[in-house]
């Protein structure tokens, strides 16, 4: 029997899914209450996922399994008579953002045949990414920042103050804002959501060159979804601080401890990827309540067809997004 392949209608369906989740955070926008909008994003979510014609086990989560209800790592999802796929996802990327009424927050979720995504324990990830068009292996996890930025101004034969450098604003990073700034570049400064700061590099619109930094290890593979949509490069490795750390990572499979891992290993195979705004930023817009209507914008890429849409919806029946349980 042919083995099932996720089609063109799963990819749109997939949309559904970010909509929903974003549709229902937004009804926390601004209220303080960070694990409120990220529970209403994960009951939503859960509940489009297993609506799917799949066969798909969350690969990247939010958390372990006795962390339920979130959406956790080796959840079985979808009705189970589809493809059997492998689902990574951040139902609410930037719950502070959300809850404080910021931009830039997200609904995120990656889908790819069986076995095509890393599974990553949640830990720190250190990341440097790069949108698509440039030379392969352009930059280095390792290198020099500076090297980094003086590396993409001449692959884009510009002056190095034109190379704009997405970095999450953590005292963590002070030593690395500063070398690239040292080197003449911009640094474009965030406070949450490194899912986003990735995908902005896929966008020349957003005017970010590259992202770097330390971060989640999830939103590292998510981000390595978008790149294997897009043609981009990036460079992520595992920190694992403890035992505990290391055992948890032997045990998703993961020996080398130190490998640096690329897009093609972090996502390999056919990548669907859909990220819908929550709250607008400098890439999509967020949810928009207006005459009885709900607007939502979302960016669905496929690796296969290398196609990537921007979808601006208007739904006029509400109702339909059970967004009240």
């Amino acid at each position: 029997m042919a083995e099932k392949k996720i089609n063109r209608v799963l990819t749109l369906e997939l949309a559904r899914v970010t909509e929903r989740a974003a549709v229902a955070a937004a009804k926390l926008i601004g209220r303080g209450d960070e694990k409120a909008a990220d529970q209403a994003a994960v009951d939503a979510m859960r509940r489009e996922l297993n609506a799917l014609d799949i066969d798909g086990e969350v690969v990247i989560g939010e958390g372990e399994r006795d962390e339920a209800p979130m959406l956790y790592i080796g959840e079985k999802v979808g009705k189970g008579g589809g493809p059997k796929v492998d689902i990574a996802l951040d139902p609410l990327e930037g719950t502070t953002l959300t809850a404080k009424g910021m931009g830039n927050a997200l609904a995120v979720v990656a889908m790819a045949e069986a076995g095509s995504l890393l599974n990553a324990p949640d830990v720190y990830m250190e990341k440097i990414a790069l949108g698509g068009g440039f030379p392969a292996n352009l930059v280095d996890l390792d290198a020099d920042p500076g090297d980094n930025v003086r590396a993409v101004a001449k692959a884009k034969a510009c002056d190095i103050a034109l190379v704009n450098v997405c970095i999450l604003d953590r005292p963590r990073h002070a030593e690395m804002i500063a070398k690239v700034r040292e080197a003449g570049a911009r640094v474009t400064l965030i406070s949450d959501g490194d899912i986003a700061g990735v995908i902005h590099t896929t966008d020349p619109s957003t005017g970010i060159d590259m992202y770097m930094g330390t971060g989640g290890a999830p939103e590292g593979v998510l981000a390595a979804s978008a790149l294997r949509c897009t043609g981009g490069q990036m460079q992520g490795r595992l920190i694992l601080n403890d035992d505990g750390q290391r055992a948890r990572a032997q045990k998703m499979g993961i020996s080398d401890f130190t490998k640096k891992y690329s897009v093609e290993e972090m996502a390999k195979g056919d990548v669907v990827l859909s990220a819908t705004g929550v709250t607008s930023g400098s890439m999509l817009s967020g949810i928009v309540h207006h005459n009885n209507e709900i607007w939502t914008d979302t960016l669905l890429m496929r690796s296969s067809t290398g196609t990537i849409r921007w979808i601006k919806a208007r739904h006029t029946n509400p109702s339909k997004f059970h967004i009240d349980g």
